[in-house]
């Protein structure tokens, strides 16, 4: 940005008293501005920040001071606009779920709030009965034994112990003595008996690894089967929001977003869903409508300081590339229905140029004219 002393003509030279009507016509011109921009920018369909800041933009007359005011200038620049809509989402962890007890019994151990249990390893006991975690994503319905019949869980068990590294061969629907001496080879990692069987409720299937939440149950607990006993949800945060039917053409698959994290920080996201309208209750207790997004985190250990946490989502709403646009307080408003810049000749003279305003974004407008073009130098609010 280049500071620039604000040329006046000889009739500047008056006395005090007299300042107002002595100023040059071209500085007469921006006071106007104060008091006429924001009429002009209603004429015109600004909206939002970018009307306000170029009500606020212009240059303000201070009587006699005012002609010594020193200006700065831009480059006409050329480039995309884009301009954003925010919502408010909420941060949390995905795949939230209930595990419950799979066998009645009395709790002996259940993991801590915020571990994190991974696949093969013990997620709680009863009656001093470990039950562990495997990946999958059906929930365990019966118990695997040499006999059984043939089922899609036998080809999920085969897998989770396929990545445990025990079942050595091609995952079926059968279950074989392979089968049974790969179960053999885990419970003997864990100091259990080889049984090579896995009664109902002593394995807990799960998509993947689990971060525990809040317990429901305690140590000590008489349970049946079917009891909640804790909270658990995946390991990857996730931003959910829900967009009133108003903002519905923003809920687009792949779209990039910005949310902003509790203090201030920004990271990069992607609408990875969009549901169907669903009703829900606003705050003031009435039925409305929405659309449920799912937002994922590019960095995913840019929240990792938060459990859960509301968060701003910054959406694109409108969009116009390889545009010429200025700073917003560049706009002068030359009548009641025509904005300009004042552009700088090579001798630092200056001009009013009149333009076309398109989309305000970013604190920036795009802007047509004659002599406009990229890196064309236009006064703005010396900052």
């Amino acid at each position: 940005m280049t500071a620039i002393q604000h040329r006046n003509g000889p009739e500047a030279e008056t006395s005090s008293s007299d300042s107002t009507d002595a100023l040059p016509p071209q500085k007469r011109s921006r006071r106007r501005v104060v008091f006429g921009v924001l009429a002009g920018i209603v004429l015109l369909g600004a909206t939002g920040a970018g009307a306000w800041a170029v009500s606020t933009g212009a240059f303000a007359d201070s009587g006699q001071d005012d002609l010594q005011q020193q200006f700065a200038t831009e480059l006409v620049a050329r480039g995309d606009l884009e301009e954003s809509t925010n919502a408010t989402g909420t941060l949390r962890y995905d795949g939230s779920r209930a595990v419950q007890a799979g066998l009645a019994g009395t709790v002996t151990r259940l993991p801590n709030p915020g571990a994190i249990v991974a696949g093969g390893e013990s997620l709680y006991s009863i009656d001093d009965a470990p039950v562990f975690l495997l990946r999958g994503e059906t929930p365990a319905w019966r118990g695997f034994a040499g006999g059984m019949e043939d089922g899609t869980d036998v080809r999920q068990l085969e897998q989770a112990l396929n990545d445990l590294g025990f079942f050595t061969d091609e995952p079926d629907e059968q279950f074989r003595w392979t089968t049974t001496e790969a179960i053999m080879d885990w419970q003997e990692s864990h100091g259990l008996e080889r049984t090579g069987e896995l009664p109902f409720g002593s394995i807990v299937f799960a998509g993947g690894d689990l971060r525990i939440g809040t317990l429901t149950a305690n140590v000590g607990d008489q349970v049946a089967a079917g009891t909640d006993l804790f909270e658990a949800s995946g390991t990857t945060q996730i931003v959910d929001v829900e967009l009133g039917l108003a903002d519905q053409q923003l809920a687009v698959l792949d779209t990039a977003v910005v949310v902003r994290l509790p203090g201030g920080e920004e990271t990069s996201g992607t609408i990875v869903s969009v549901g169907t309208p669903t009703e829900t209750e606003s705050s003031t207790g009435q039925a409305t409508t929405v659309i449920p997004v799912v937002i994922a985190l590019e960095d995913p250990d840019a929240a990792a300081a938060f459990q859960e946490a509301s968060v701003t989502v910054e959406i694109p709403s409108q969009s116009r590339e390889d545009v010429l646009s200025v700073p917003v307080g560049a706009l002068l408003a030359i009548s009641p229905d025509q904005f300009g810049v004042e552009v700088v000749g090579a001798d630092g003279s200056t001009r009013q140029a009149p333009v076309e305003t398109g989309l305000f974004a970013g604190g920036r407008v795009e802007v047509t004219g004659d002599g406009i073009a990229e890196g064309t130098e236009v006064v703005v609010p010396q900052r």
